[in-house]
């Protein structure tokens, strides 16, 4: 995946579009966030670069519970995309 600023608001667009609320805080998160499940928060370390928020949200997407019929088309291929590269990575290790 791209490094860019569209992409980062994609990753955001898709957790929006299943309910999630993203914060950007400052604090000691060794991951580089912290979810609250309960009130569908994600913060994100607002320290972080574009490279550390896409790669933390990568890292983040597929550990979570997506609704992925509430997504639009877009946002439903940019998820199994994600998906199916988490997979991969797993497969490989």
């Amino acid at each position: 995946m791209k490094i860019s600023q569209s992409q980062l608001d994609k990753l955001q667009q898709l957790l929006s579009e299943s309910g999630y609320i993203i914060r950007y805080e400052r604090g000691t998160f060794q991951s580089g966030w912290c979810l609250l499940e309960q009130k569908k928060i994600v913060v994100l370390n607002k320290f972080l670069d574009t490279e550390g928020r896409i790669n933390t949200l990568l890292d983040l997407i597929p550990q979570i519970t997506i609704e992925f019929d509430k997504l639009t088309l877009e946002s439903q291929k940019l998820y199994s995309e994600i998906i199916q590269s988490t997979q991969q990575a797993v497969m490989e290790f």
